[in-house]
């Protein structure tokens, strides 16, 4: 196992996983929930949910979450971060194409992305990543 540059964790977010996201909840342990997501290096991590989802009632700007993802295979790697909200606004029409394209490929996130109800008040949350935690085993 090597440690990863900030490059290479930059680089491995980028990449195309469905991640886990944590959100503090009080009185209780974290509230976890796989998600779509989209990240580009030295950027924000972005991510959409629905504005009555108990995600979004948890969240406000300034809340700190974490992110993980992963690699299942073998050899197992994975990154996560972790920093707070940094905006929550409402989600454009093409951010959510976007990510339903990143996600599905052209075809299928064009119809997911046009047959979501209330889809006009999806949120989207944007994270500033200031803690990393990697691991890959396939660097010896």
């Amino acid at each position: 196992m090597t440690q990863l540059t900030q490059a290479d964790k930059q680089a491995f977010l980028s990449d195309l996983h469905v991640c886990t996201l944590a959100i503090p909840q009080p009185g209780k342990g974290p509230l976890l929930a796989p998600i779509w997501y989209d990240y580009e290096p030295g950027q924000q991590v972005r991510f959409i949910m629905g504005p009555d989802s108990r995600k979004a009632k948890l969240l406000a700007q300034g809340t700190r979450v974490s992110l993980c993802v992963q690699n299942e295979a073998p050899p197992y790697a994975y990154v996560s971060v972790e920093g707070p909200v940094s905006a929550i606004e409402v989600c454009t029409e093409q951010a959510l194409k976007d990510m339903a394209v990143r996600y599905l490929g052209p075809k299928d996130g064009e119809q997911y992305a046009n047959s979501l109800p209330g889809a006009e008040k999806a949120k989207l949350v944007t994270m500033q990543p200031e803690t990393w935690l990697a691991v890959d085993f396939s660097r010896s």
